[in-house]
């Protein structure tokens, strides 16, 4: 059983990336494999495209990085992923649920939220993060050091201009990491991240003309959150912040306060 110290070599071990090709499933790819881990992204279009990005990963020569197709939404597309991982790389020790969607809905049209949307956004943001966190926990357990990042947000914490349906979502995420963090410990830890305010749209959002200044100047640290924030602080939960679980960090600035 791991004893929570710090651990600086992370070599030997296997990422899976949700949403492995985006800003901030690919920052962490890159983070992580400066540490010597095999990342396996899990995309759900463009497979060439996905396997090209993670040739680019850093010592792609030794660590063969891939991806893979496989919607968060489709159980059975996740089965298969899991038992090709299981057979070519034998472990999974750290999972990232990076994978996400929203619509510019604002909170005040409601008319404009209609079911189709709402369930697509929980389905794919909540009921998506489960499903694979439910299919890859028997890896995660065998590595007896297993690490899961949920990807939340700011949106989680109190009321925004994002869609109630993502804020929902976000929410659902957080209580998702602390209820499974109690039941699947000692062995594996669970973690979420919450970033603000994002430099480049995330999840298919779409920015208005000046937002990234307006929220800077009024952020106590003043910028935005970059991709590279988060993916360090992924880095960290796995090698620093490692008697930690259950537990949402805020990655926005301040801009929360």
């Amino acid at each position: 059983m791991s004893t929570f110290q710090k651990l600086d070599d992370l070599s030997g071990q296997v990422a899976v990336i949700t949403g492995g090709t985006g800003q901030v499933g690919y920052a962490s790819a890159i983070r992580l494999a400066e540490r010597g881990v095999k990342i396996i992204a899990l995309v759900r279009r463009d497979l060439d495209q996905a396997n090209s990005k993670m040739q680019k990963l850093p010592h792609y020569e030794k660590l063969q990085h891939f991806a893979l197709l496989a919607s968060v939404t489709e159980s059975s597309a996740l089965t298969t992923a899991f038992n090709e991982i299981k057979k070519v790389a034998g472990r999974c020790d750290i999972l990232i649920n990076a994978a996400g969607i929203t619509k510019n809905v604002k909170p005040e049209n409601l008319h404009e939220l209609t079911d189709e949307i709402f369930d697509d956004i929980l389905k794919t943001n909540l009921r998506g993060s489960f499903s694979v966190i439910r299919t890859f926990a028997p890896l995660l357990k065998e590595s007896g050091n297993g690490l899961i990042i949920n990807l939340s947000s700011t949106a989680s914490l109190r009321a925004s201009n994002s869609n109630a349906a993502y804020a929902c979502a976000k929410a659902g995420i957080n209580m998702l990491t602390q209820t499974l963090a109690k039941a699947l410990a000692p062995e594996i830890r669970i973690l979420a991240i919450a970033p603000g305010h994002m430099e480049t749209p995330t999840s298919g959002a779409i920015k208005g003309a000046n937002v990234n200044e307006t929220i800077a100047a009024a952020t106590p640290l003043k910028r935005i959150t970059q991709a590279n924030d988060v993916a360090s602080t992924i880095e960290a939960c796995a090698t620093s912040i490692r008697f930690a679980t259950g537990t949402v960090l805020v990655i926005d600035g301040g801009r929360t306060l």
